[in-house]
């Protein structure tokens, strides 16, 4: 029993470790990536690949073959994470900065309180105090940051981590796949979805892609979402929904300093001093442990 526990400990640190690191280096790379791809056609591109290896993967693991009802599941959760709301981060890009764009995203745990307690979670006071505070750090950014007059963008931003985040927790309740199938599904689901919007949007392939936007493009299929997206969704199924998208609070911390190495990006100090409220809240929220955080 207890080397058991200690398994799935270590399970929960690299998984956390990925959704925290990787995905915090992802904002830069989908910065890399629309230097030469339009966003949803780079999206879909991503998570259709990805879908497609681990799919056949998994099954020629043994998996079993997902029936009607878990496809619709894994397609409900495909178009809620990777397409509405990956891809709608992919979209904002063009005009944020990677790492504005991975601090507005920290809303993700204050949907997602929110969105449990419709199923019944009932949020501790500890945890609606970090909401709270992280919520001052995000009208923070809004009010003097980067998105001072620019609403569409901070809206969209926030939509995007409201639709991750009710995706997360609706995801808990509807039928899926066993195991990392679910993920092979939903990438699948929300792949195609977004080359769909692609078509829609009038998206072309680029005429020329530089080896940076490759390069981007590579690191997104394989470690954004074979590794850290697979990792996430086993969080989802193990850790509280609060505690597996604390990945959203450390992302802007890994975002910034990317940013700032690789692409020179510019931070003010409103919005260093929104990153900072920001972490208070993320201290309060995962300081409050219980038996299913194990």
């Amino acid at each position: 029993m207890r080397l058991r526990m200690s398994r799935q400990s270590l399970l929960i640190v690299l998984a956390l470790f990925c959704t925290y690191f990787i995905w915090g280096s992802t904002y830069l790379a989908i910065r890399f990536g629309i230097e030469s791809f339009p966003p949803f056609l780079m999206g879909g591109i991503r998570f259709t690949i990805a879908g497609a290896i681990l799919f056949v993967v998994m099954r020629y693991l043994g998996s079993a073959m997902p029936t009607g009802r878990e496809w619709i599941g894994a397609g409900v959760v495909g178009l809620l994470l990777p397409a509405l709301g990956n891809g709608t981060v992919c979209y904002v890009q063009q005009t944020i900065s990677s790492s504005v764009a991975a601090l507005s995203i920290a809303t993700a745990p204050i949907w997602m309180a929110i969105f449990s307690s419709i199923w019944g979670h009932k949020i501790t006071l500890k945890e609606w105090l970090g909401i709270a505070i992280g919520l001052a750090g995000i009208v923070l950014l809004n009010l003097g940051g980067s998105f001072e007059g620019d609403f569409t963008s901070a809206f969209l931003l926030i939509f995007a981590a409201a639709s991750w985040s009710f995706g997360s927790v609706w995801g808990k309740h509807l039928a899926m796949p066993a195991g990392l199938m679910g993920a092979a599904c939903q990438m699948l689901v929300g792949g195609l979805a977004l080359l769909l919007a692609s078509a829609y949007a009038g998206e072309s392939w680029p005429q020329q892609v530089s080896p940076k936007s490759w390069g981007a493009l590579l690191f997104l299929i394989v470690l954004g979402s074979l590794i850290a997206y697979s990792a996430y969704q086993y969080l989802l199924k193990t850790v509280r929904p609060l505690v597996a998208s604390s990945n959203t609070f450390v992302n802007p911390i890994v975002a910034f300093a990317v940013g700032i190495w690789w692409a020179g990006e510019h931070v003010t100090m409103v919005e260093l001093a929104a990153l900072g409220v920001i972490l208070v809240g993320v201290f309060l929220v995962l300081s409050v442990t219980n038996d299913k955080d194990i």
